[in-house]
């Protein structure tokens, strides 16, 4: 029996973990497995890796290595974020947010309403734009921390962070960003940036997962979110991941050696896969603004079907792809993103995201530009849903 091709467009939702990373975590399962806060040498020696590890994601984000503490992952990471800045200041219970979040942002915003926090879930343009005067406008006295992503998951929609920082920094506000979806795609720099808070996950760019941290700029107040053990200086309790922070490190050095393949080689294929297929298959619409966007993200409409649909004949081909956050897959409603910016039900229903990561080819995007088009054809042929022009498809430009 032939092996199915394995087309794999679904690197927002994670990657695959790089061989060179593979390699880096395998002696710490093999022979420095000990419990890097031992007493004996076996085991506190394998504090010197941790803290190479800590330098290598430092140096990708131009941090202080002692600004990072190792978390289990980017939901972690964020939930800390928020919690410290409330902690830090418990007269002030106003958060701000945006209605385009992650689930880990704005799930953990609805818990803190239901606990008695007054919340402001910012709504976007139909571009998936945000609109930074109506930002600033809703910063009061009260408000602890602004919590806003830096790239859409699921549009790849760019947010100013740096803009939105200094707006925060002027008001005397805490901001953290979700940059998740940003490393390996764009240079970060957290000293020009100037948030206080910054998360990343591991799993987004060739490691494994199960692991994120979280970039608390120097001066900024922090209180822990795990209580245990003296970890992490005692900024985060429980006993180190070692082998995943390694993976972690090296991760880190490969996504700085291939920003520019991310940026150029794979920008391209990206534009290529969303051209044609906007050109060869009618009535379908890019959801989101064009640029500033993600290089490696592409969100398209097909008007007429259901995206489960189109995903379910995909995989019978080998294609792997979305309709949203893997973090909301299996739920009924249409993904929030595309509602927030204004897309009517059924034109959500029928969004599909394809991303891209180094590990895609011209092959990958031949074998789905020769799948699809048939795929949609097929399935408005049996769709009783008209698939007339919606009057003002968001995003189209």
């Amino acid at each position: 029996m032939e092996t199915r091709k394995l087309c794999y467009l679904d690197n927002n939702a994670t990657t695959r973990v790089a061989p060179e990373v593979i390699a880096a975590m395998l002696p710490f399962f093999e022979q420095h497995w000990g419990n890097a806060s031992s007493a004996y040498s076996f085991g506190n020696q394998v504090t010197q890796h941790i803290d190479h590890a800590r330098e290598q994601l430092a140096a990708m984000i131009n941090a202080d290595p002692r600004e990072i503490i190792f978390t289990s992952c980017g939901t972690e990471s964020t939930n800390t974020a928020i919690h410290s800045a409330l902690l830090a200041n418990p007269r002030k219970r106003h958060v701000i947010t945006t209605v385009v979040e992650h689930s880990a942002t704005l799930n953990y915003a609805r818990t803190l309403k239901g606990q008695g926090y007054d919340v402001t879930f910012l709504p976007v343009e139909p571009d998936g734009t945000l609109d930074l005067f109506l930002l600033e406008k809703s910063i009061r006295s009260d408000t602890a921390i602004v919590s806003v992503m830096w790239a859409n998951n699921e549009t790849g929609v760019l947010f100013p962070i740096d803009e939105i920082a200094a707006i925060c920094r002027s008001h005397e506000v805490a901001f953290h960003t979700d940059a998740v979806q940003v490393p390996g795609k764009l240079p970060i720099d957290v000293r020009n940036i100037g948030a206080d808070f910054l998360s990343l996950s591991a799993h987004k760019l060739h490691a494994p997962k199960g692991i994120g941290l979280l970039h608390i700029k120097k001066q900024v107040k922090f209180h822990p979110y795990i209580i245990g053990g003296q970890q992490e200086r005692g900024r985060r309790g429980g006993t180190e991941n070692v082998p995943y922070i390694i993976g972690f490190g090296r991760a880190a050095e490969l996504a700085m050696a291939t920003l520019d393949e991310e940026n150029i080689r794979v920008r391209k294929l990206r534009d290529r896969l969303e051209t044609t297929i906007l050109a060869t298959i009618p009535k379908t619409v890019r959801n989101g603004a064009r640029e500033p966007r993600l290089p490696n993200t592409v969100n398209l409409s097909f008007i007429g079907v259901e995206a489960e649909a189109v995903l379910l004949m995909l995989d019978r081909v080998g294609i792997c792809a979305s309709s949203g956050s893997a973090c909301t897959t299996g739920s009924l409603k249409p993904s929030h993103v595309l509602t927030a910016m204004g897309l009517k039900a059924k034109l959500a229903q029928g969004a599909v995201r394809f991303s891209l990561s180094i590990y895609n080819t011209e092959a990958d995007i031949d074998h789905a530009l020769e799948h699809l088009p048939g795929i949609i054809q097929k399935l408005r042929g049996l769709s009783p849903v008209s698939v007339g022009k919606p009057k003002s498809p968001a995003g189209k430009s």
